[in-house]
């Protein structure tokens, strides 16, 4: 027995080893490339014939060659065939543990997407199971949609759906992204930043959601380095430097820690660890911490059996060293929503430097390291479909709280918001454990219990205590709800401003949708009438009732009514929508935004003659100039002028929304005349920047004294801070030009912590 047991603690140690090889797999990469796809996959048939039968390898075998000839001919943007991403992808699975339909999926992930081939033509070959999980993965064709997000949220959904009926569709594009990631270099710098972005705000949280460490890590590491890769490598250097005495210190910890506790548990084991390079980011960066006031840079790990000795450790370990008051956490008792169970607590050790450790048994490491792809790996089966579904009912509840809002982006915002890492552990009177978002309040947790307790709240207790409405709750308090019997009384919509979950949110916007229908449908009709006149958009009923509908039905409403109720109630912004309704009103009615001034006809002579303001106009001397506010535009801009009474000629830039795409099809052409720029122009011009970083304090200094250094005029600054502890400035300044601009923003752009620099 005792040999045994020996041997299956063994295999668990050379198992759980696959989650440190996995992510080394990504220096190998540029060697692995080299390597001709056959060659890539024999190796990988090799590692797969070690734990899979001759019937999985050739099911395996099967699919590769039908999709090596299915991508023959495709390459990738590094230059190298197609073909060698889904076998690397299917690497990946299988150190993750996946099974053989998974590394199949994998093999063919892309073919229904970037081929020739169908979701029946893979039904036919591998069965239902296979096609789905293909399917899953598979992004949408073109569907109408107005913008990129709203096309992202509605892939992002599509997939959910999927996760909902086989988990494994989301642990397959974790393994695609992760290889697309690796391979981000090749690509277009703006592809990169927004690959990198999305992958940090959707990708990796769900990947922590699902318990699976070593791809949440590598995906957050590999987004910082394309996000901010100076503080990348500062954070880097500072890790390199303080290798070989990070070494030794922790090899001292783990001696004098393992000497002491195999007296009294001798089957645990111990090792070390260093917190992942985002971990740190985040700290020094997003929290404005040295590298020296992160007290869990450093973490040993111990491994034992039963849950009693995970006690025991923690009082040798408290015993042995001086704990650190409020670091430590018990997510034994009281587990995170991933899953996740271990014991924290922070002490420290020798020289004053502090150190984390984490106790847990060998189950619960195995779900700390691989989450839900553990039932795979260690063949654990799933105790029960109902267990297991209740396990990641938070898939079904992102899909509800999303159908309730009309706005397809609300399911991006909820994983941004809801499946952060960070959570507060809040307790009921009668003791039961909420889990939140941090930073939620009392109208979260009042939400969180049942939406009827929330539409009828008026107060809340904390402790004990009467707070306000937006308190924002701590780990550990007791909150009690106070509600009201009144019928009628319901949630406030001041409470939209405050509130944390995306849950919450939409069962307020729920209330209102039911509550006040006509109310809303007034409202938001006359709201919608009211952004069209503003932005020149003139219809007869006629056509303003089509125009609504074929906008309506964009956003997947049945009815126009049902549109403006959303937009009424707040489901649905209208002002996001606008510069695209505006383009479609143009493609439709082949009727352009017209500036509201008398226009007076002048015929023009075939001669060019300069404006004292810098612009040369067809046939018009010494006029009067005005530059368009809807555009700015700028020397080197392409521009065109539109003729008016009173004003002269307004100046636009020719993509501006309001100049028709084709002249000749405007109401009335001869209004429009040609115009350009002299070559000696030296005037200055207004421009607005619109800047998104990372907040940090001394951010707003470090921009002001780079437009000051380049001697440029500042007229105006507005900053906001986001909660996901990023800010966006808009920031106007004088240049001479576009080149001028463009420089004044590649400049900006290398501020650390700036994140996009873009022309407002």
């Amino acid at each position: 027995m005792a040999e045994e047991k020996e041997k299956r603690l063994q295999d668990i140690l050379n198992n759980v080893q696959h989650t440190e090889d996995y992510i080394d797999e990504a220096v190998l990469e540029s060697q692995k490339s080299q390597k001709s796809a056959d060659g890539l996959f024999e190796d990988l048939i090799t590692c797969a014939s070690e734990t899979m039968d001759s019937e999985e390898i050739g099911y395996i075998k099967s699919a590769y060659e039908i999709a090596r000839n299915a991508h023959e001919g495709q390459f990738r943007h590094s230059g190298e065939p197609y073909i060698i991403h889904p076998v690397q992808v299917a690497q990946i699975l299988y150190n993750l543990g996946m099974d053989s339909e998974s590394m199949v999926a994998a093999l063919l992930h892309d073919v229904v997407e970037d081929t020739a081939l169908t979701k029946d033509d893979v039904k036919k070959e591998f069965g239902e199971d296979v096609a789905n999980l293909v399917e899953g993965v598979t992004k949408l064709g073109k569907v109408p949609l107005f913008t990129k997000e709203e096309q992202q949220a509605e892939n992002v959904r599509k997939m959910l759906m999927a996760m909902s009926q086989d988990i494994r569709v989301i642990i397959i594009k974790l393994a695609d992204r992760i290889h697309n990631m690796r391979t981000l270099a090749f690509m277009k710098p703006h592809k990169r930043r927004e690959k990198a972005q999305e992958t940090l705000e959707i990708y990796a949280p769900i990947a922590h959601r699902l318990g699976i460490r070593g791809v949440k890590e590598e995906l957050e590491d590999l987004a910082i380095s394309y996000l901010d890769p100076v503080a990348y490598k500062e954070i880097q250097d500072l890790l390199e430097q303080q290798q070989s005495k990070r070494k030794e210190y922790l090899d001292n910890i783990q001696k004098k820690i393992c000497d002491r506790v195999r007296q009294v548990i001798p089957n645990c084991n111990i090792t070390g660890r260093v917190k992942s390079v985002h971990g740190i980011y985040r700290k020094m960066y997003m929290q404005g911490k040295d590298f020296d006031e992160i007290y869990d840079i450093y973490a040993v790990r111990i491994i034992v059996d039963d849950v009693i000795d995970c006690y025991n450790c923690l009082g040798i370990i408290h015993d042995m060293f001086k704990s650190i008051p409020g670091r430590f956490k018990d997510y034994i008792s009281t587990p995170k929503a991933n899953m996740y169970q271990s014991l924290h607590t922070t002490v420290i050790g020798e020289g004053g430097i502090p150190f984390e450790v984490q106790i847990r048994t060998w189950e619960m490491h195995r779900t700390a390291e691989y989450g839900v792809a553990a039932h795979w790996k260690y063949k654990l089966g799933m105790n029960g479909r109902q267990k297991f579904e209740e396990k990641f009912s938070w898939i079904r509840q992102l899909l509800e709280s999303q159908n309730v809002s009309e706005n397809p982006e609300d399911i991006v915002n909820t994983i941004k918001t809801d499946l952060v890492q960070e959570e507060v552990f809040v307790f009921t009177p009668k003791g039961s454990v909420i889990s939140l978002p941090a930073g939620a309040t009392v109208v979260d947790f009042a939400y969180a219990i049942h939406s009827a307790v929330g539409n009828r709240m008026v107060g809340a207790k904390v402790d004990g205590r009467i707070v306000p409405i937006d308190y924002v709750v701590k780990t550990g308090e007791i909150v009690e709800i106070i509600t009201s019997s009144q019928q009628g009384k319901g949630p406030s919509r001041d409470w939209l401003k405050f509130v944390k979950t995306s849950g919450a949110r939409n069962k307020i916007r729920s209330w209102f949708k039911k509550e006040r229908r006509d109310e809303n449908i007034l409202e938001g009709k006359l709201e919608v009438e009211r952004e069209f006149r503003r932005n020149f958009i003139r219809l007869n009923d006629d056509d303003f009732e089509k125009f609504v509908t074929m906008i309506a039905q964009r956003q997947r409403f049945a009815t126009p009514e049902d549109f403006f109720a959303a937009i009424g109630y707040g489901g649905v912004s209208l002002n996001k929508m606008m510069p695209h309704i505006k383009d479609e009103y143009v493609k439709t009615f082949k009727q352009p935004e017209e500036p509201q001034e008398d226009v007076i006809k002048i015929t023009k002579p075939a001669r060019r003659s300069k404006s004292k303001d810098g612009v040369v106009i067809e046939g018009i001397e010494n006029c009067l100039i005005k530059f368009s506010k809807c555009c700015s535009p700028l020397p080197g801009d392409n521009i065109i002028g539109f003729i008016t009474r009173g004003h002269g000629v307004s100046i636009h830039k020719r993509d501006c929304t309001n100049v028709p795409k084709v002249i000749e099809l405007a109401a009335e052409p001869e209004r429009w005349i040609s115009a350009s720029w002299d070559s000696d122009v030296k005037e200055d011009f207004t421009a607005t920047l619109s800047i998104t970083c990372l907040d940090r304090v001394g951010l707003m200094a470090d921009i002001s004294k780079v437009i000051a250094d380049m001697r440029v005029m500042i007229y105006g600054i507005n900053t906001k801070s986001k909660k996901d502890g990023r800010a966006s400035i808009e920031l106007t300044i004088a240049v001479n030009g576009i080149e001028h601009l463009q420089g004044v923003m590649s400049k900006i752009l290398k501020i650390n912590g700036v994140l996009d620099v873009e022309r407002a």
